[in-house]
């Protein structure tokens, strides 16, 4: 039993996964939480690490690997000719280790030092430096307020980048 590599349809990695997982294939989409800007504020959404690919462990030889590229989400099977390309040994184990150990921690769209707009909240208006991130949904901001620089802990969501 291998791992091989699934190139999926547009947006579409989960719709895969499931659609493989149904038909007894073990399927693989590593994910990856990150800040994004959504409608001017900042979001934590969690999307696939690697866009429109993912993996399945099937046995080559046995395994009825045709029904892949008829599955709903999925475009293709990556090969060379007409035989799946195994990813090399580890490489998905890697992937698990790695996912597991950053669970729960979101890759910043914003580094210390960023300057920022507080779009909403009793802030709403002002603008700061981003310290760092307080917490999985909150953020330490430095703003001027009274003529000094105030720390204040605020909703990552409230944040927008300058």
């Amino acid at each position: 039993m291998n791992w091989f590599v699934v190139y999926t349809k547009p947006l579409q990695e989960r719709r895969a996964l499931e659609n493989l997982e149904r038909q007894g294939f073990e399927a693989y989409l590593p994910l990856i939480r990150v800040q994004k800007v959504r409608a001017g504020r900042l979001a934590q959404v969690v999307e696939p690490l690697f866009s429109r690919y993912m993996f399945v462990r099937m046995d080559a030889g046995a395994d009825p690997w045709g029904a892949i590229r008829s599955t709903l989400g999925v475009s293709r099977l990556l090969t060379v000719g007409n035989a799946p390309v195994p990813v090399p040994q580890g490489l998905v184990q890697a992937l698990r280790a790695l996912e597991h150990e950053r669970q729960g921690e979101p890759q910043g769209l914003l580094s210390p030092g960023d300057a920022v707009r507080l779009v909403d909240g009793p802030l709403r208006g002002l603008d700061g430096v981003f310290e760092q991130p307080d917490g999985q949904a909150r953020a330490m901001v430095l703003v001027h307020v009274l003529s000094r620089p105030q720390r204040v802990s605020v909703e990552a969501s409230h944040l927008a980048p300058l």
